[in-house]
C-alpha cells in the first residue's frame, strides 16, 4: 500500500484528525499547539497523527492535500486547512458548525 492510500485510509476512518508536530499533550510546533487547543477549546474528540515520527507522513500529507505546511485538519475526510485558517474559522464560528456531529 502507497503512503497516499495509507493516508486516504487513515483520514477516512477518523471522524476528525490532525496531522501535527508532536502529540496533542506535547506539540512539538507553536502552530500545532495552537491547533490542538483550538480543537480541545471546541470540546471535539480527534485523532492525532505525529508527522515528526514518519518522513514519509510528513512529505505524504503535504502531497496529499497539496498543501505545504504541518498542521492540517481534516473533518470527515474534507481537508479544513492549516492554523491559520482553523484560527480564522474558529473565531467566526464556522469551526463549531463544520465539527458538529452529523445527525
Amino acid at each position: 500500500m502507497s503512503i497516499q492510500e495509507q493516508l486516504k485510509e487513515i483520514i477516512e476512518n477518523n471522524e476528525v484528525i490532525l496531522f501535527m508536530k508532536g502529540t496533542p499533550d506535547f506539540p512539538q510546533c507553536g502552530f500545532s499547539g495552537k491547533t490542538t487547543q483550538i480543537l480541545q477549546a471546541c470540546d471535539v474528540r480527534y485523532a492525532s497523527v505525529d508527522v515528526l515520527s514518519n518522513h514519509a507522513v510528513r512529505e505524504g500529507i503535504k502531497e496529499y492535500s497539496n498543501w505545504p505546511t504541518v498542521p492540517q485538519l481534516y473533518v470527515r475526510g474534507e481537508f479544513v486547512g492549516g492554523c491559520d485558517i482553523v484560527t480564522e474559522m474558529y473565531e467566526s464560528g464556522e469551526l463549531q458548525t463544520v465539527l458538529k456531529p452529523e445527525e
